[in-house]
């Protein structure tokens, strides 16, 4: 079989592609997307407040920027304010805009409660799939004419 067709476990996707990139677990990846949405204005964030924002522990916080620091995603000093490092804010801007992406695109499809969706589809989506999303929805955003088709195509069939 060639590459195209290849065919794999979930596993077997997941492992293939993580010898592509940094292994972050979908955890890991929670915690950049909210440290960034936390210090987008003021440069940082506390783990109390990163604790409340992902309804975890302190010490499950803690625990997890430690990992976070030692792979170089962020600084941290014990008892003191979170900051990430350029890689850090490169990748917490990449997953905040895929979390966008994907709760605009379900949205779009006409759901209402899109969070759960959302965090469950982010971590299992190629950079190539959220692209492709992203074109799909400029291209409705631009064309407002096949936006409205598409609107009461979409509602005939709920």
């Amino acid at each position: 079989m060639d590459k195209k067709t290849d065919f794999y476990t979930f596993r077997g996707y997941h492992l293939r592609n993580t010898r592509r990139q940094e292994n972050l677990t979908p955890s890991m990846e929670d915690y950049l997307e909210m440290i960034y949405r936390l210090s987008k204005d003021s440069g940082h964030t506390r783990v109390l407040e990163l604790a409340t924002a992902l309804n975890v522990q302190p010490p499950s916080a803690s625990n997890m920027i430690q990992r976070l620091a030692e792979r170089n995603w962020l600084v941290y000093e014990k008892y003191s304010i979170v900051r990430l490092t350029e890689k850090g804010r490169e990748r917490g801007a990449y997953l905040l805009n895929r979390h966008r992406i994907l709760e605009e695109f379900l949205l779009f499809l006409g759901l209402e409660d899109v969070l759960e969706d959302t965090e469950k589809i982010e971590h299992n989506i190629s950079p190539a799939a959220v692209t492709g999303l992203e074109r799909l929805l400029a291209f409705f955003d631009s064309n407002p004419d096949i936006l409205a088709k598409w609107q009461t195509f979409y509602r005939g069939q709920v």
